[in-house]
């Protein structure tokens, strides 16, 4: 993980323009994936302060896999808030699909 020391006056910014790149992202292809503009994504990344949309923060959020606490106040490790985010997922399943993760991870564990 390449990150830009967070000494700047936008760690929000920061985040946000870190976690896009290092999925490989482009702002358009942010934009688009999270119904933002790119000129939106651009504004949060680059502005100071930023003012984001608590609801378009969100989505960001989703399709960067972490969580909207992560991206405000980074408090937590972006593992602690990559966990947060596939939890939050995995309870919007249906059963059997919870199922079969469970099955997986058991299998999984088998292996020690």
């Amino acid at each position: 993980m390449n990150w830009v020391k967070m000494t700047s006056v936008n760690p929000l910014g920061d985040r946000i323009r870190n976690l896009r790149k290092e999925r490989g992202l482009t702002l358009d292809q942010l934009a688009e994936q999270s119904g933002s503009s790119k000129s939106y994504i651009w504004e949060l990344e680059n502005k100071r302060p930023p003012r984001p949309s608590a609801e378009k923060l969100a989505k960001i959020a989703d399709k960067l896999g972490t969580t909207i606490d992560f991206l405000l106040e980074g408090e937590t490790s972006q593992e602690d808030a990559e966990d947060a985010h596939f939890y939050r997922s995995y309870q919007k399943m249906d059963a059997p699909t919870k199922a079969k993760i469970r099955r997986m991870v058991e299998l999984w564990g088998d292996d020690e």
